[in-house]
């Protein structure tokens, strides 16, 4: 699996930049689009701490951990979230997609399909990833269901496993897709994508 550096993925939906520090002020405005730091299944920053989200995944992107992307919706020009890939392992070329959320009003859109299309082709097809995995919060039923939509398989739950922000700890469940799974999912994806805007994707 080639190590996954800092790369620009574009569809006509959407485009995926490598995350800056110049972009907290959009981050922000983004997240405030529903005040989404208030959500306790998520770890969307709260105001005034995005620089400080930012530092960390870029200091996790030099560590050879993770990737991150901000989220910029093509029609509009306004970046409407982000999303990275993490816990990074060549050596079993292997890698997560998380850290992912999208301002409210682009929530149950286009948009979080059109991501990840962008970055299962990005890590199968140049990468050369064997399996892509998600995690999410056992209490996050939306995540869930956003993941199930896309074609990824449960492979069971992590009990006591993580610290939410308010200091509980969440069971985590995981999910995940293997390289062998991939051109039936691309097609599920692609013809997600092609359907009349429902809300339903």
């Amino acid at each position: 699996m080639r190590t996954p550096e800092p790369v620009t993925l574009e569809s006509q939906l959407v485009r995926l930049e490598p995350m800056a520090a110049g972009h907290a002020a959009q981050l922000e405005a983004a997240a405030a689009d529903g005040e989404l730091w208030k959500l306790r299944v998520t770890s969307v920053p709260e105001p005034g701490a995005m620089a400080g989200y930012i530092a960390a995944a870029l200091k996790g992107q030099q560590e050879g951990q993770m990737l991150p992307f901000v989220v910029r919706e093509a029609q509009s020009g306004a970046i409407v979230g982000t999303t990275r890939y993490h816990d990074i392992v060549p050596a079993v070329e292997r890698m997560e997609i998380g850290y992912t959320w999208y301002a409210r009003s682009r929530q149950r859109s286009h948009v979080n399909t059109s991501c990840k299309l962008l970055l299962l082709t990005h890590a199968f097809e140049t990468l050369g990833a064997k399996l892509v995995g998600w995690r999410t919060d056992n209490f996050n039923f939306a995540s869930q269901r956003a993941i199930e939509r896309l074609g990824a398989r449960k492979d069971g739950v992590l009990r006591h496993h993580a610290l939410r922000r308010d200091g509980t700890v969440r069971d985590t469940v995981m999910y995940s897709l293997a390289l062998g799974e991939w051109p039936e999912v691309r097609a599920h994806l692609r013809d997600l994508l092609a359907k009349p805007r429902d809300g339903a994707h």
